[in-house]
């Protein structure tokens, strides 16, 4: 790396060394190459400095500070590893603009909104004969897959004679096997058999109109358009395409915790269902609605105690 590098050739450096060691960096080397476009055509030149940092990261200068904190916590990395070939590298602080990472709370889905998601997705002019986005929002809705793993997914990973899918393309690349329940199977062979007649050369399960992967910036475009639809839209809030994951955690606890044994003790079986690294990432799903934080509550409440009159 020369100080007469442009920004764009350190930043396509950094993410060629960070994918060769199996980083796929989708959302952040876009981010990266942003900022490159942005530091090249402001004229600076030279290393990256903390105010060059904040300057970007402002932008746009309406948006919530989350987020300017995410884009700041995305040129840490690339900060450090200039500072190796540059020590002139500034590298900007952590906190600058507050935490990058808000857990949001969860939009739960009532049964009738998810039958008339999917039943508004088969209405899509542009869907044609496949419904691809019905039959995609069914399996995100009956199997919390996250949508990369659900799009990621290869038609030789989806066993419809045993109902299982094989998962790869999830976070840090683990690999899981999801099974999926009886009802599921109908629409998913009726699909498959529609794609494979109309694109029997595709690769992947789920596909767009000319028979290729299906685009996530597409779905999210498609998922919201219908969301507006339906009315769902108040206030400049909207339901997310992820809370259909975070519908079916809360559901299976809501259904665990009908039961008399509970379903603390299962809480590993869910957190290995949903691809979670740690156990402690299902165990947010007990405070994630006021139902269930009520209940987590009581139940780890200390017993009362009874006082002994005084003689």
């Amino acid at each position: 790396m020369k100080a007469s590098d442009s920004m764009q050739t350190r930043v396509e450096a950094y993410l060629s060394y960070r994918r060769a060691l199996g980083y796929a960096l989708r959302i952040e080397g876009g981010m990266l190459l942003n900022f490159a476009r942005f530091a090249d055509q402001s004229g600076h030149r030279g290393p990256l400095t903390a105010e060059l940092a904040a300057r970007w990261a402002r932008l746009p200068a309406k948006a919530d500070r989350l987020y300017w904190a995410r884009r700041i916590e995305v040129l840490i990395g690339f900060g450090r590893y200039c500072k190796i070939f540059e020590p002139r590298t500034e590298i900007p602080a952590r906190h600058l603009f507050g935490p990058a990472h808000r857990r949001k709370a969860p939009y739960v889905y009532s049964r009738a909104q998810l039958k008339a998601l999917v039943s508004a997705a088969r209405q899509l002019p542009w869907d044609g004969e496949l419904h691809t986005y019905a039959t995609l929002l069914g399996l995100l809705a009956c199997t919390g897959l996250r949508i990369s793993e659900a799009l990621g997914l290869r038609i030789e990973a989806v066993d419809l004679k045993q109902g299982l899918l094989t998962v790869t393309a999830s976070k840090r690349r683990r690999c899981r096997l999801v099974p999926l329940h009886p009802s599921a199977l109908p629409p998913l062979r009726t699909y498959a058999a529609r794609r494979t007649k109309r694109f029997p050369e595709a690769a992947f399960f789920f596909v767009n109109r000319s028979g290729h992967r299906l685009p996530y910036s597409t779905v999210r475009t498609t998922f919201r358009t219908l969301t507006q639809r339906l009315g769902w839209v108040k206030n400049g809030q909207r339901p997310r395409l992820h809370d259909l994951r975070h519908t079916l955690a809360c559901r299976v606890l809501f259904k665990w915790r009908s039961r008399r044994a509970g379903g603390e003790d299962r809480l590993d079986w869910l957190s290995r269902y949903l691809g979670h690294e740690r156990v402690a990432d299902t165990y947010w799903y007990l405070s994630a609605t006021p139902e269930l934080l009520a209940a987590t509550a009581q139940r780890f409440k200390p017993p009362s105690r009874t006082c002994a009159p005084r003689r």
